[in-house]
């Protein structure tokens, strides 16, 4: 449940030779996908010219998958409920979609957020914790989820008659990596001008988004204001660390301008959406516990000691997270014990306090904790994970298998639960499924080798045509993922 593996619409700066990896592979994506197999020719006309929406649905699951096999995601259920809920609410005056809105959380200090074909939205930590309001945050996926609607990257195909394949690719890829500059340092054919033809709509479609983008923030009842703010945040930063602007605001027309036209929208709207507000506790508390748990634990000590406010239990919990993952365990208990006197009703901070004691050896106050986290939240699925994780270490195999198999209907790909539910297994004698759980765990940790040494142990140990189906289906999420992994 700590991260598992995350396309990135011209949004990460800091691992260039990362994305430039990613890049060449979506190329060969692109192309390979797309293209018919039959097809020999390079006229963009006769390979996309009937890009169907079953096309943009498989093009942005592939996307997905290539991101989930190389970048690190977050996998708290809190987190990613979080992100998941402002998009339910940015959906309330949007028309009926044919896209399955999915959102992921990439563990990446940038401040960035882009969209996928097919409707896959990812969100970097760093723009969790830099921005100040939820509104921020809606306006900027408000703005990326425009993207989807306005099917940009199937227009893109469509529009693109005379490019070459590899020139398409390069464009496509250009625009999620990071535009021109990024992919200027790798030769791929006529790349230059491929995205030269494709810039110019993707002006046009960063109007748009800005456009529609601040329809879903108002229909969700969002300060319109946070667009701009969030744009404004990020330009801000952007400017104060000596990096590039993401594309959504480096892009033709000028942002200054954008900006503009947006206040002006804003201000065209009646006065009752104009001073809608906002409740930004939610949004805080995942800011502290992004930042407790996958920042550098002694800058966000810091942190939390200077933000210290005497009722803020979120904060206090945050210290405590922080302190544990310094080894700092007597001053960590405390904190939580704290945080407990303050946030007694609180399941998150319960949670946390539950799998704190379960870490440092204390499974009795961690069943208390975790069980009263879970009954506050019956939705609270990391503190299903460490109540599991205790029922089988004391025996209960039946009792712990059961909140196992209800995290995997939520969480079927966390490399964690597969791992720790594998392993109980695997001590009580049940191998088939112990080996084919750790076999899933290596695969979502992006782990050939071990993946295939379980998963030949799992082979091995089945019995029954169930289980034979089992190793099937395996066998097909195995080909799905190792498409993009590394052939070193």
């Amino acid at each position: 449940m700590k991260s598992k593996r995350a396309l990135a619409c011209s949004r990460c700066h800091r691992t260039p030779l990362r994305w430039q990896r990613i890049l060449i592979q979506l190329l060969v994506l692109v192309t390979v996908t797309l293209a018919p197999l039959h097809a020999s020719r390079a006229d963009i006309s006769e390979l996309f010219g009937d890009f169907t929406l079953k096309d943009e649905l498989e093009l942005g699951r592939k996307f997905s998958v290539l991101i989930k096999s190389r970048m690190p995601l977050i996998e708290d259920p809190e987190v990613v409920a979080y992100i998941n809920d402002i998009i339910v609410r940015l959906q309330t005056d949007m028309k009926p979609q044919p896209y399955k809105f999915e959102a992921n959380v990439i563990l990446d200090n940038s401040m960035n957020a882009f969209a996928v074909p097919g409707g896959y939205l990812f969100v970097h930590t760093g723009l969790l914790l830099e921005l100040e309001n939820e509104s921020e945050l809606a306006g900027i996926l408000g703005h990326e989820l425009a993207h989807i609607t306005q099917q940009h990257i199937a227009g893109r195909i469509a529009k693109a008659k005379k490019t070459q394949v590899m020139g398409l690719a390069g464009a496509l890829a250009g625009m999620f990596i990071g535009g021109p500059n990024t992919s200027a340092g790798l030769a791929v054919g006529s790349l230059a001008a491929a995205q030269s033809a494709m810039l110019n709509y993707s002006r046009q479609d960063e109007r748009e988004s800005d456009q529609v983008g601040l329809i879903y923030l108002v229909g969700g009842g969002f300060p319109p204001q946070g667009m701009v703010g969030g744009f404004e945040a990020i330009r801000k930063k952007q400017w104060q660390m000596g990096g590039t602007l993401p594309a959504y605001l480096s892009t033709h027309p000028d942002v200054d301008e954008r900006i503009r036209s947006l206040s002006d929208r804003i201000q065209a709207l009646p006065a009752d959406v104009r001073i809608q507000t906002e409740n930004n506790d939610r949004f805080n508390r995942i800011k502290a516990l992004i930042r407790a748990r996958y920042t550098d634990p002694k800058i966000a000590l810091r942190h939390f000691e200077i933000n210290d406010a005497p009722q803020n239990c979120i904060n206090i919990m945050g210290r405590g997270i922080a302190l544990a993952r310094l080894n700092r365990i007597t001053d960590a208990a405390d904190s939580f014990d704290h945080a407990l006197a303050c946030g007694s009703k609180d399941f998150l901070i319960n949670r946390e306090a539950g799998s704190f004691h379960y870490m440092k050896g204390d499974p009795d106050r961690a069943s208390k904790l975790l069980q009263k986290a879970i009954l506050l939240n019956p939705r609270d699925y990391m503190a299903f994970f460490y109540y599991a994780r205790l029922l089988g270490d004391r025996g209960d195999i039946q009792g712990a298998s059961k909140y196992f198999d209800e995290l995997l209907l939520h969480l079927p790909e966390d490399p964690e639960i597969h791992y720790y539910y594998g392993r109980m297994l695997g001590e009580n004698k049940l191998l088939f499924k112990g080996y084919l759980h750790l076999a899933y765990s290596s695969l979502y940790k992006n782990n050939k080798k071990k993946t295939e040494y379980h998963y030949g142990l799992a082979k091995k140990n089945a019995r029954t045509p169930a289980e034979q189906e089992q190793l099937e289906r395996f066998e097909m999420k195995h080909k799905e993922r190792a498409e993009f992994w590394d052939k070193n």
